[in-house]
């Protein structure tokens, strides 16, 4: 009887880890680990950052701060269950939901001012806000990527290289036109990386960055005169035109267009190698590092937990989009292969800006640090953007 129950108990044992085994085997089919893990890392380490703002900062409020990542990870959840392929064949529906996202905040009734620019909208009864050009980074990534795919792997004609150039510079003019250049940029950095992963000569793609730089040198050289000829901002807005001339001499006004970087660079140089510790962040919390919790919160989040702090953040970074390049590249879809790479574009612009403006390396710009800065309209949309990649893993072995 006893060697009977031990037999039955064994067998009961071994279907057990059976189970457990095949539980475990779905889980690494269906999510992709390593992003997952990363991001919950991330997440987490902004929201103890925002905390520590909420601390001293009353515009940095952390109750908001959760909301946002909540219903975050709700749309992750919901993108996570879709499949995306099916948009590859809607390219021209796409760009025109692009530009009606884009220009959203001018509807009457819906715009929304903050910080003096009408960027964002507001959902009544409920009093959020959120800024659709959040949105239209994504649009673009998954309308670039379907016209992308068309070609296989290779585009072999010039005139079809230019109309996909052409195709990303309608939703890139169309941002720069609302007043966005940070979104903006962001929007051509991740398209460009769509269309190099298309297949295009190198020749094309070297010219066309010629030309890029050129094209940018006149504006730069004509700015000034066209402003003095019609007595208005054309091409650039004169903060944006000041943010330029700080990065190339931070020393030039300390005071005036410079006073944030140089906040910003007193804030990282004065964490050290392991911080000052919670609540002792002084710049921010004496009000001398401007927009601490937003566009800055890298900076603050070297005061507070100093060089340490910085090589985490980064570390996890790199392991979020190394993982994601390879969810990207196990598809069997081009079309989810391309905007895997997409959103790997959005977020490496993001970090390189955001990071490199707080040290000095990189032009100002409004660019947020993906799932660390405070904003509810970003951190939806960089956990929507996480659902995606993890839909493409689950995806993975199908052929579209």
């Amino acid at each position: 009887m006893a060697s009977s129950a031990a037999a039955r108990s064994d067998a009961a044992l071994k279907r057990t880890n059976k189970r457990q085994a095949a539980a475990r085997g779905s889980l690494r089919r269906s999510v992709s680990l390593p992003v997952l893990l990363s991001v919950a890392g991330l997440v987490a380490f902004g929201a103890l950052v925002i905390w520590t703002a909420s601390l001293t900062m009353s515009e940095a409020s952390f109750p908001r701060h959760l909301l946002g990542i909540g219903l975050g990870c709700v749309l992750g959840a919901f993108c996570w269950r879709m499949d995306f392929r099916g948009l590859a064949n809607y390219t021209t529906p796409l760009l025109v939901l692009d530009v009606i996202v884009i220009f959203t905040p001018y509807i009457p009734g819906l715009s929304y001012n903050a910080m003096g620019m009408t960027g964002w909208i507001q959902i009544s009864g409920i009093g959020l806000t959120f800024q659709p050009v959040e949105l239209a980074k994504i649009i673009t990534v998954f309308m670039m990527a379907g016209l992308g795919a068309q070609y296989n792997g290779k585009i072999d004609s010039v005139r079809e290289y230019v109309k996909l150039c052409g195709m990303l510079a309608v939703p890139f003019g169309a941002i720069i036109v609302a007043g966005d250049l940070g979104s903006g940029l962001v929007v051509f950095f991740s398209g460009a990386v769509v269309i190099m992963m298309s297949g295009p000569r190198k020749e094309w793609v070297l010219s066309t960055i010629a030309i890029l730089i050129g094209l940018v040198a006149i504006v730069l050289a004509a700015d000034s005169v066209v402003d003095s000829l019609l007595g208005h901002d054309v091409l650039l807005k004169q903060y944006q035109m000041n943010r330029l001339l700080v990065f190339i001499d931070p020393q030039a006004d300390t005071s005036g267009s410079g006073y944030n970087l140089m906040q910003s660079l007193i804030a990282v140089g004065s964490g050290g190698f392991f911080g000052k510790g919670i609540g002792g962040a002084s710049q921010s919390a004496s009000g001398f590092l401007p927009e601490a919790h937003t566009d800055f919160v890298f900076a603050l989040l070297c005061e507070t937990f100093g060089f340490v702090g910085a090589m985490i953040l980064l570390g996890l970074f790199a392991v979020l989009i190394v993982s994601t390049i390879r969810v990207a590249y196990r598809s069997d879809s081009l079309f989810l292969r391309l905007v895997g790479t997409g959103i790997v574009g959005i977020w490496l612009f993001q970090v390189l800006e955001n990071v490199g403006m707080c040290i000095g390396l990189m032009p100002i710009t409004g660019i947020p640090l993906p799932f660390i800065s405070f904003g509810s309209s970003s951190m939806l949309m960089q956990l929507a953007n996480v659902g995606i990649v993890q839909s493409i893993w689950r995806h993975r072995a199908k052929a579209a």
